[in-house]
């Protein structure tokens, strides 16, 4: 399976989201975070206290008018529907494109599996990197709440 969709960035970026793969649904969509169960713009929504974006077009105004990038690790791998423990023969993106090009100040990791996925394939990058708890339906012992509170540290 190769990755469906560009990255979000512009020069202005300062913060880079990096997921693992996309979902089924985010497939189907054409767009991150696409499956109406994933919290990822509810989150951000909440983080910028402002609407949650509905369109593509509108999410990625969104991204960028609050300096954020959007990519995923992963280039190509082998997946089973949705799920990231089943990730196998995984192929890195070119991360390097979006950190020449924009003054990335922190990476922020949507997930264990995007953690350790990005620690495998870019350890010897130089901008500080944090895991923060996934927003996939998945992860439900962290409430909306709990995860708002988490990724706050995005809102530089």
């Amino acid at each position: 399976m190769i990755h469906p969709f560009e990255p979000i960035f512009d020069s202005n970026s300062r913060i880079l989201i990096l997921g693992t793969f996309p979902s089924v649904k985010s497939r189907e969509q054409n767009f991150y975070y696409g499956h109406p169960q994933n919290r990822f713009w509810k989150v951000l929504a909440a983080v910028f206290k402002t609407e949650i974006p509905e369109t593509v077009q509108a999410k990625k105004a969104f991204l960028l008018k609050y300096n954020l990038a959007l990519w995923d690790v992963i280039s190509s791998c082998e997946i089973t529907d949705s799920a990231d423990s089943s990730i196998k023969n995984a192929v890195p993106n070119d991360i390097a494109k979006i950190l020449n090009a924009a003054a990335i100040q922190m990476i922020v990791c949507n997930g264990s599996k995007a953690f350790d996925l990005y620690q495998k394939f870019f350890a010897d990058t130089k901008v500080p990197v944090k895991k923060l708890p996934s927003t996939s339906p998945a992860n439900a012992a962290w409430t909306l709440e709990k995860l708002i509170a988490a990724w706050a540290i995005i809102a530089l």
